[in-house]
């Protein structure tokens, strides 16, 4: 996780794509400026974070599931939870599944836990545009083997290459 640049997932850990699942990784890191102000003497992970945390890995699902062909985007938080504190150097698994997707949007329910320990949930909307309609493809498409989602992806579906 590297808060100064919203690169909150570190790892694809799995993808199913036939259960509309993705289970990520990411670890808190010790030091960031973040905690500078959040808050000194006790540094604590901003629920905003928490939530990007979500919606990041919420996003690569979808990239999965529409084959790179549109790039979610945050449209609505609904019954967000934080339901613990997250420290420095806090492990994180992400888990996300697919609700809805269809129409240019998509609607994904997300968790964090640390362990067996709840840390937050919600439900998310995004917006699905075309690439050809935002000229991010190509470093979305980096991000997302930097994380390891193609490589799940290959596993998910057998595929070697």
């Amino acid at each position: 996780m590297q808060l100064e640049y919203f690169q909150m997932i570190d790892r694809i850990e799995a993808i199913d794509l036939e259960q509309d699942t993705l289970v990520a990784s990411s670890t808190v890191p010790h030091e960031s400026p973040v905690f500078e102000g959040h808050f000194p003497g006790m540094p604590l992970v901003p629920g905003v974070l928490l939530i990007e945390t979500m919606a990041q890995a919420s996003g690569f699902l979808i990239l999965a599931k529409t084959g790179f062909a549109a790039m979610p985007f945050l449209m609505s938080v609904d019954s967000a939870k934080m339901r613990d504190f997250v420290t420095p150097g806090t492990a994180l698994t992400v888990t996300t599944a697919l609700e809805h997707e269809g129409s240019g949007y998509a609607v994904v329910k997300a968790r964090i836990a640390n362990g067996t320990k709840k840390v937050a949930d919600c439900q998310l909307k995004l917006r699905t545009l075309p690439f050809e309609q935002v000229p991010l493809a190509e470093i979305v498409r980096n991000r997302a083997r930097e994380v390891g989602l193609m490589a799940a992806m290959a596993t998910a579906t057998g595929d070697r290459q």
